[in-house]
């Protein structure tokens, strides 16, 4: 076993963001990454000052190389499970049979985006099917861009790509369209095709168009869908962290969650964060994780005085 002040799960931007700031604190800190990012099919990250178009992977790699620099730990593998021994040590058990013990956890697995079931939709995620406008808006930006229709809560999103171009279209099932969405979709001119999706067209690795079930064929150069986001949550849910109805968890001042010793940040409660979010969530709790474990030291720095154990 291994003793550890800090066990940070997922080796993203907001695990190595917190990692960096509890290392140059002089914690004792393991991260155990599973290196499965969430945006590894895209192949910029946008939005990040100074860093704005790095791929994911050199970030990542940049963040491992910076955090190991100031002693912290970088592990491969997935942790299982987690156990709490006491009121101070959580153990995390890891897919490879390795048990490690820290005094407190961050938990920064992410999410997984469910998209509509769209033959090829999943194959094109992250290149010219996207999610986040303010993400990759900008490279395609002015061309002619589709929206996909996932739900009514779904609606207003397109209003949001539509600051992107003057040629947008919402695919939408027959009947989906309330007449309020209808009507501001008209004023905007944002164009409406009714029906179901067949599947994308895809020539030369690159997205042509969306075909329709009735063999409707309308030319596109990227979509837009909202996906549905389920948070990795389970090891929370195990701990016996509180979670919504939905499986998010609740959460605190900087990600405590109702579990004393147990953090979060980034999309795993929070499913908006951007990479640039992310990372200062990840800042954020580091702090407040220093800051506990500065008041567990104090207390048992007195524990040893009073019993004579320290002059």
């Amino acid at each position: 076993m291994n003793g550890y002040d800090v066990l940070v799960v997922g080796g993203g931007a907001a695990g190595l963001s917190a990692a960096l700031v509890l290392s140059r604190a002089r914690r004792n800190v393991v991260v155990v990454d599973a290196g499965h990012p969430r945006n590894a099919p895209a192949a910029h990250m946008q939005g990040f000052l100074s860093r704005d178009g790095m791929p994911p992977a050199d970030l990542l790699a940049a963040g491992r190389q910076e955090v190991t620099r100031y002693g912290a730990t970088i592990m491969e593998g997935t942790v299982l499970d987690l156990i709490r021994v006491d009121d101070s040590s959580i153990q995390a058990l890891m897919d490879d049979g390795r048990r490690l013990d820290a005094r407190r956890v961050l938990i920064t697995t992410g999410l997984h985006d469910e998209l509509p079931a769209v033959p090829g939709l999943a194959a094109r995620w992250g290149r010219d099917v996207l999610h986040c406008p303010y993400c990759h808006g900008w490279e395609v930006r002015d061309q002619p861009l589709g929206f996909l229709w996932h739900g009514p809560d779904t609606a207003r999103y397109a209003h949001i790509v539509r600051q992107w171009t003057h040629d947008l279209v919402v695919f939408a099932p027959e009947g989906a369209l309330a007449s309020q969405d209808r009507s501001q979709y008209v004023a905007r001119a944002i164009g409406i095709v009714e029906g179901n999706v067949d599947h994308l067209v895809i020539e030369d690795d690159a997205l042509h168009g969306v075909a329709m079930s009735d063999g409707r064929i309308v030319p596109r150069h990227a979509v837009f869908v909202a996906p549905r986001f389920t948070p990795h949550s389970a090891l929370l849910a195990d701990l016996g962290c509180a979670l919504d109805d939905h499986g998010w968890v609740t959460t605190g001042a900087n990600g405590a969650t109702t579990v004393p010793g147990v953090w979060v940040a980034g999309n795993v409660a929070n499913p908006r964060a951007q990479v640039i979010t992310a990372a200062g969530e990840g800042s954020a709790a580091a702090i407040a994780i220093n800051n506990d474990l500065v008041d567990d030291d104090i207390r048992t720095a007195v524990d040893l005085f009073d019993q004579g154990l320290v002059q």
